[in-house]
């Protein structure tokens, strides 16, 4: 899963990431609504959470926004106002859920997880390919009935490829559903995620086969 964190404390959005991204989640982040704007044209989100107090404005004006541009990403508002009537504000505007600070983790996965099954292009959380289903949003994989036990980077190369299982998925897109677009990445690093992944999914019986497309990207394909 990849989301945008708009938030101006950043301590706050570098704790949030690192705990999101035990998790599975890649979060990109930005402290500013102009920046937020030119992220969303970007590249795609499966959610977004939204802090009201920003240094060029109220973060509320952003759903609306957003939504003009015909894009239904879920959006939870995570602020300190959290009042009965500037949660309403919220609500109306568009937001799909309003957490305050402070919050647990733990309440904000489920809020996420709440959103993203009401979110109709997101309808099916769990995938099937070959042997194996994978769930996302919890970060686990079954084949047959066996667990499979995956560090965090490598499900979430899998779950791309699944995602798009018999087509060819562009490195550039692996490695967008792996990193943020902060880090630094290694030029091998996506090829050794593969290599790594490709002996465990045929120790495990997986039923798919990654195949490498020469200088554009990855094939799933099942057996």
């Amino acid at each position: 899963m990849r989301i945008l964190l708009i938030e101006d404390e950043r301590e706050l959005a570098e704790a949030l990431s690192a705990a999101l991204g035990k998790h599975g989640i890649v979060t990109d982040h930005t402290m500013h609504l102009a920046d937020a704007v030119e992220l969303t044209r970007q590249n795609l989100y499966d959610a977004i959470l939204l802090d009201r107090r920003l240094p060029d404005g109220e973060g509320l004006s952003f759903i609306p926004e957003l939504r003009r541009t015909g894009k239904h990403t879920p959006i939870i508002v995570l602020t300190a106002r959290n009042e009965p009537k500037e949660r309403v504000e919220g609500l109306d505007l568009g937001a799909d859920d309003y957490l305050g600070k402070p919050f647990l983790v733990e309440e904000l996965m489920a809020r996420l997880r709440a959103v993203l099954r009401r979110a109709p292009d997101l309808a099916e959380l769990q995938i099937a390919a070959g042997r194996m289903v994978i769930d996302p949003l919890h970060l686990s994989v079954t084949v047959g009935t066996v667990p499979l036990d995956l560090p965090r980077r490598e499900l979430l190369v899998l779950a791309a490829l699944a995602r798009r299982k018999e087509k060819t998925v562009l490195r550039s897109t692996l490695e967008a559903a792996v990193y943020n677009y902060e880090e630094e990445i290694q030029s091998n690093a996506l090829d050794a995620h593969i290599s790594r992944l490709r002996k465990r999914l045929i120790d495990a019986g997986a039923g798919v086969a990654i195949h490498n497309i020469r200088g554009v990207g990855y094939l799933m394909k099942e057996e």
